[in-house]
């Protein structure tokens, strides 16, 4: 029964770095049109999110946790918007270097991956309560 306690604690190690990184994906969206307000400033810059290996020592698991949320620093977009107050003298705008669909396709993936966890979650709690009653 041990080893099926140690699964669950991984998938839901699982589900959490998940949760968070879903977090940030839906940041990067609704930050997706977000321009500097001055044309020396920046917009926003897309997030990522880094995940590592930790050994939890109480079960001897290895479980995986966010390492660390960290910026892209790929180039911004430009756009032709020489009205905005943040043009430069060309009327260029930086913009986001988000793009949606990028965001789009890691939101599945990472809702994806929840879901496998929460089915290994759902599972082990199913083999555990079988064993529970053949014990009794």
């Amino acid at each position: 029964m041990d080893e099926l306690n140690k699964s669950q604690l991984i998938a839901t190690s699982g589900m959490k770095a998940q949760a968070e990184r879903l977090r940030v994906v839906s940041e990067n969206l609704a930050n997706a049109d977000s321009l500097p307000t001055t044309p020396d400033g920046t917009p926003y810059r897309r997030k990522v999110v880094d995940f590592r290996s930790v050994l939890d020592k109480a079960s001897g698991t290895d479980l995986v946790k966010v390492s660390k949320i960290d910026v892209d620093r790929s180039e911004f977009q430009k756009k032709y918007d020489p009205k905005h107050p943040a043009a430069d003298s060309s009327g260029y705008v930086l913009a986001p270097n988000v793009n949606p669909l990028i965001e789009l396709m890691d939101m599945r993936e990472a809702q994806r991956s929840y879901e496998a966890n929460l089915d290994v979650v759902s599972v082990s709690k199913t083999m555990l309560t079988n064993t529970i009653n053949m014990l009794k």
